[in-house]
């Protein structure tokens, strides 16, 4: 990853500024006039492609040649071809009346289902009305959004077209505009953070159209060629950008990778002794399903790049289709950093997060959302870290940040488990252990895959502690620091009594005082 370009880095392309717009007026909008076609029109398109292509001969045989085509008996093999059951009853005309009928009324409803989709921006809330028959409203609060994330489709990149999404706490409880004009998702974002943040929105000055076709195809190449963060919104020093041979090696020393090649070594293997090909058939689907995940995984965080904005962070990645999140401050509720131990000689690192929203997605598409860094060295980390907590990185707490992810023992203020807890923690128990900072609790867990959770202190729920019949003949506990659901579940077991009641104690009474005084919800009034 890199910071600030060095002198003598030849120039980006320069990005477009956000079109002003008034979509945060209050008043109800309709999205891209295109939506249709982005939303299934184009499939639509390629269907009566297909069908055509498939039929051409047919349909020359019956509009041209009509009269010496020699249609197969009532009864044959071909009866069930509906083309020849239709011209042999003279149904020509009627089916052509049929099709125009079908495709007027997809036309049809294409267009209704772009005219009843509203939304309007008020200084509360933001509401999308939609459906024909089956009408949905939906509302989000300001003060409840996690974050707003525009992706942007290969295909509706090429028309300058975007999906704004804005996601608000809860389980699948994002609010969707699809698809909106590239230029007025960015603005639109800027706004509603804006109005999120409790500042005032100033009036939208009017954007200028690009003159004919010459300036919307120059508009069109700057926004396929602009990169994902505007550098009119950040700082040069706060971009941290991915290594793209960095990310392809951590993707071969993935664990994915191994269960790949664990399956074609077995396969290998058996086809060698047993002499039948036919298992290479059985597992190929499988096969192409882990390698289509590690190629995603890829191509998804090419671009990458991560950078502190006046709303907070903002997130960008992908080749072809690209999708950049803006992160607003005190939206991350714990952070993991994690090292699996074959990224250990190459000193490489993964940041996860949990967030109060959250996705059904699985896969790739619903990793992005919570793998903040896909691979970065120690200096990304720090970098990031600044960046998601700046109230917990500060210069005075990174010593004990780097203990928690490289140390051992008492080092750097931790307390570890007590050396009868080898029961339990045979190769980690002189890492497994906690520390207390002004603004996060900090717990650290794993010899063999290393792992620092960071729960800033105004982001606990609640603090359990608990002790079953083994940890009680043990004298020993394991305490629990409960956030919003996600990958990460801040448990640290194992620790002496004492300590584990220690910690229940002291975190239960500086996380309410830190609840208090937290004014990260309304950023730009601190």
């Amino acid at each position: 990853m890199t910071e600030a370009d060095a002198p003598g880095t030849p120039p980006m392309a320069t990005p477009l500024a956000p079109a002003s717009t008034d979509f945060a007026d209050g008043e109800w909008h309709r999205l891209h006039p295109a939506t249709p076609l982005f939303r299934g029109g184009i499939a639509f398109i390629a269907i009566i492609g297909v069908l055509i292509v498939n039929l051409r001969d047919r349909f020359f045989e019956l509009f041209f040649d009509g009269n010496d085509v020699d249609l197969p008996p009532s009864g044959g093999d071909l009866e069930s071809d509906a083309i020849d059951f239709i011209v042999r009853e003279e149904l020509v005309l009627v089916a052509l009346l049929a099709a125009l009928g079908v495709l007027l009324l997809l036309i049809a409803g294409f267009y209704f289902s772009w005219r009843l989709h509203t939304f309007r921006i008020t200084d509360e809330v933001v509401e999308v009305r939609s459906g024909i028959l089956f009408r949905t409203n939906r509302k989000a609060r300001l003060d409840r959004i996690q974050g707003i994330n525009i992706g942007r489709p290969f295909v509706p990149r090429l028309f300058g077209a975007a999906k704004l999404e804005i996601s608000v706490a809860g389980n699948d409880a994002s609010v969707p505009l699809a698809y909106l004009r590239g230029r007025d998702a960015d603005a639109l974002r800027r706004d509603i953070l804006l109005l999120a943040s409790g500042a005032q929105r100033a009036g939208a000055d009017p954007a200028a159209a690009p003159a004919g076709i010459g300036g919307m195809l120059d508009e069109r190449v700057s926004e396929l060629l602009a990169p994902e963060l505007d550098v009119d919104l950040v700082e040069p020093t706060s971009i941290v950008r991915m290594n793209p041979g960095r990310l392809i090696g951590s993707t071969v020393l993935s664990d994915t990778t191994l269960v790949l090649l664990a399956m074609l070594i077995g396969l290998g293997v058996t086809i060698a002794i047993s002499g039948e090909f036919f298992l290479l058939f059985a597992m190929l689907p499988g096969l192409i399903g882990i390698g289509g995940f590690l190629i995603a995984r890829i191509t998804r965080s090419l671009r990458y790049s991560i950078a502190a904005t006046p709303d907070g962070v903002r997130v960008g990645f992908g080749l072809l289709s690209t999708t950049n999140e803006t992160l607003p401050p005190g939206r991350i509720h714990s952070v993991k950093v994690s090292q699996p131990l074959l990224w250990r000689p190459a000193g490489w690192w993964q940041i996860a997060v949990n967030r109060a929203s959250r996705s059904s997605q699985n896969g790739a598409a619903g990793q992005q959302q919570t793998t903040i860094l896909p691979v970065g060295n120690l200096d990304d980390v720090r970098a990031v870290l600044r960046l998601l907590l700046p109230e917990v990185a500060v210069d005075d707490a990174l010593p004990t940040l780097e203990f928690g992810l490289r140390g051992h023992g008492d080092d750097g203020g931790f307390t570890v488990s007590p050396r009868r807890a080898r029961v339990l923690r045979w190769f980690s128990q002189p890492r497994n252990g906690f520390a207390l900072t002004d603004a996060a609790v900090l717990l650290r867990t794993g010899a063999i895959w290393r792992s620092l959770t960071i729960v800033p202190l105004s982001r606990t729920q609640s603090v359990a502690v608990r002790q079953g019949p083994l940890l009680r003949a043990l004298r020993l506990g394991e305490v629990h620091v409960h956030t919003v659901a996600g990958p990460i579940t801040p448990t640290l077991g194992a620790l002496d009594r004492a300590d584990a009641m220690r910690l229940f104690d002291t975190v239960a009474a500086v996380s309410l005082v830190a609840a208090r005084t937290d004014t990260s919800h309304r950023w730009r009034q601190r």
